[in-house]
């Protein structure tokens, strides 16, 4: 099983992907609001696989993709994020994220981008 951090400043979004993440392949270990709080979060549960969001308050996205390929560069991170701005995604993926998602999202579309994403992983 992998361990999966959630990172986005809705509540709403939050739960709805701890709801919807296969639970035969991922544990919730931990949900942040914005980047500050994962990146804390990050060295105590020691997540393989991140959702994050984009647009947050205190550390955007952005830096917080950065910041986490920095301390931990096996991480698979999965941006999920309602901006339509293409360059905002493609700056995400060349900072170390490995995924795209936009909101809104279904289940099936979430499970089928962390399946992507953590394709070739023993778990």
């Amino acid at each position: 099983m992998l361990k999966l951090m959630i990172v986005d400043d809705s509540n709403i979004i939050r739960r709805k992907i701890e709801r919807s993440a296969d639970a035969a392949r991922f544990d919730v270990v931990g949900m942040a609001r914005n980047g500050a709080e994962a990146v804390a979060m990050l060295k105590r549960t020691d997540a393989e696989v991140v959702t994050m969001d984009l647009t947050m308050p205190e550390m955007d996205g952005i830096e917080c993709v950065e910041r986490i390929t920095a301390i931990k560069p096996e991480t698979r991170i999965l941006v999920v994020s309602a901006l339509s701005d293409v360059e905002t995604g493609i700056l995400a993926l060349e900072k170390g994220a490995r995924g795209f998602l936009c909101k809104p999202f279904s289940s099936e579309q979430l499970n089928d981008a962390l399946g992507e994403l953590v394709e070739g992983i023993d778990v």
